[in-house]
């Protein structure tokens, strides 16, 4: 199998602008490619209702084949400070307090989670997948995720089965746009990366709202996703995760 499988985290409707310039980017390379929302039903504790164009947006997306999962609740990290200096450094500065699920314990975990389906379920959506904002997740959510019917969970450098309790290596290509050095070293890298994983069996890029505030990511996107569906078929996580799911049982 080689399986492409784009992602749009932060969806959400105060990134709902952004997000609509991420899609059109992508679909400029290819309309029919399906794409793996990330929603996050209470984006930064906003506490906003769901608007009826939002409800109605998301509705046409999946009826076009994109997949709704449950990134999150507010996709902020209010967990009390790490100890450790490296848990702060990661925590503050390399996720900029987004990291939501990293110090969470396992109630904590539940409770969210289960905040966020029950959200899904009022939209008329039943989420197969769940993803922690900026991937992290500590192991009181690791131990609350078997308590729902996630499919699947990913980190930044795995694809995990959860039923299975396995997971398929596969780094994702993600941009970083919080400051222009981190802009020109994330074009650098992907590149690099993007012809390191050709002979992959699995390719993930991940795309945020703010990707779309630089036109230089955008342009490298298009570029990205265009070399990286060559030869490959272009599916949403949940998708690429029933099939990975029956080729082990065949």
């Amino acid at each position: 199998m080689r399986a492409l499988c784009v992602s749009l985290h932060d969806v959400a409707p105060a990134t709902w602008s952004a997000c609509r310039t991420v899609l059109s980017a992508v679909s400029e390379v290819d309309a029919s490619l399906p794409v793996t929302l990330l929603v996050v039903p209470d984006y930064h504790a906003m506490g906003y209702g769901v608007p009826a164009w939002y409800r109605a947006w998301l509705a046409a997306r999946m009826s076009r084949g994109d997949e709704v999962a449950l990134h999150g609740y507010t996709h902020r990290d209010d967990a009390p400070a790490g100890n450790t200096l490296a848990d702060r450094l990661r925590r503050r500065f390399y996720t900029a307090g987004e990291g939501e699920f990293a110090a969470v314990s396992r109630d904590t975990a539940m409770k969210k989670i289960a905040a966020g389906n029950a959200w899904c379920a009022a939209q008329g959506v039943q989420p197969r997948g769940f993803v922690a904002p900026a991937w992290l997740m500590s192991r009181g959510t690791w131990e609350a995720l078997p308590s729902f019917d996630f499919t699947y969970t990913t980190t930044l450098c795995r694809f995990h089965l959860l039923r299975e309790r396995r997971w398929i290596n596969a780094l994702s290509v993600v941009y970083s746009a919080r400051s222009p050095w981190r802009r020109w070293s994330s074009r650098q890298w992907n590149g690099m990366l993007a012809r390191a994983l050709r002979d992959a069996p699995l390719v993930r890029l991940g795309l945020h709202p703010a990707d779309a505030d630089h036109p230089e990511l955008m342009d490298h996107v298009r570029r990205i996703l265009d070399y990286a569906r060559r030869g490959r078929q272009a599916l949403t996580k949940l998708e690429f995760a029933q099939q990975a799911l029956r080729m082990r049982s065949v």
